[in-house]
């Protein structure tokens, strides 16, 4: 292993128990490391505090362990660095991209109902009315961020054309087996990236923490492949390096929807406890993202 290796991660959410679609794509990105002689690297999304618990977390080591993979110490614990991830928020606040937003979901809800053709995001939730994008200032620092963070009901949302105008034209991203990609950012609207009750979304704690940890290259579901222009955004924005992407397909339950924690498709746990082997798995799982 050289001081230029290539570094992959696993950054699973402690909020349930794995199922083989986790499997796959640890397996995928522990593989892709061992081939090129690069680095595996685990972190813990446990941002959502509310979801995330000890005992999940738990087993998330202890079914990785079982299906072999080994990663390196120490892991990251997203919840013990929120100072990092409000450090970058800040730095977005200082180019006046930040604004502070009181709305509900059911004000937007409400907003968007008004039209047949409202846009939404690719997820399928509406686009912010912009509401609230009055209350954007030319400086947004450290204190702003904490202090908004403090009130009652008030999200942090990202001025979208502005943070599009400030990166200029040409966004884009190298997708593995597709080349350079266009971003396009723009379809999802001024998107919250802070909450009083999550102090960083997804979107800004990943940036943060793949740059940190030197990520070259982003493994992950299809699921958030759309996700990819946003992330592209705050890393030109936060002056952040450019990892390569490379999203695997989805397994898929008999009604085709994908495995979820919440819903679909038996833990690993409970696959261990109808008999099932390690090697079983890992060969399921390898096949099905090959």
């Amino acid at each position: 292993m050289t001081a230029g290796a290539r570094v992959f991660r696993f950054a699973p959410s402690p909020n349930g128990f794995l199922h083989i679609g986790h499997a796959a794509s640890a397996l995928l990105n522990a593989d892709l490391a061992a081939a090129c002689g690069g680095r595996f690297l685990l972190r813990i999304e446990d941002i959502d505090r509310a979801r995330a618990t000890p005992a999940f977390e738990a087993a998330i080591y202890d079914d990785l362990a079982w299906l072999g993979l080994a990663w390196e110490s120490p892991v990251r614990r997203q919840s013990e660095h929120f100072d990092a991830y409000a450090a970058a928020l800040a730095a977005l606040g200082a180019q006046g991209l930040l604004y502070p937003c009181a709305c509900s979901r059911g004000d937007i809800a409400r907003a968007a109902s008004a039209r047949a053709d409202w846009p939404r995001d690719p997820d399928g939730g509406p686009h912010y009315p912009g509401t609230c994008r009055a209350n954007l200032r030319s400086a947004f620092g450290a204190a702003d961020v904490r202090d908004c963070l403090r009130t009652g009901g008030v999200a942090l949302r990202l001025d979208m054309a502005r943070a599009i105008e400030r990166v200029g034209a040409g966004l884009s991203f190298v997708e593995h087996d597709a080349g350079r990609v266009i971003a396009a950012p723009e379809r999802w609207g001024d998107v919250v990236l802070a909450r009083k009750d999550t102090p960083a979304s997804y979107h800004i704690a990943v940036v943060v923490d793949d740059a940190l940890h030197g990520v070259t290259d982003v493994v992950r579901g299809r699921d958030l492949y759309a996700a990819t222009a946003l992330h592209r955004l705050l890393q030109r924005l936060l002056e952040l390096p450019e990892p390569r992407y490379r999203h695997h397909a989805l397994l898929r339950d008999a009604a085709g929807d994908k495995l979820a924690k919440s819903r679909s498709g038996a833990p690993l746990r409970a696959l261990r406890a109808q008999g099932a082997t390690a090697q079983e798995i890992c060969a399921a799982a390898r096949a099905a993202v090959a």
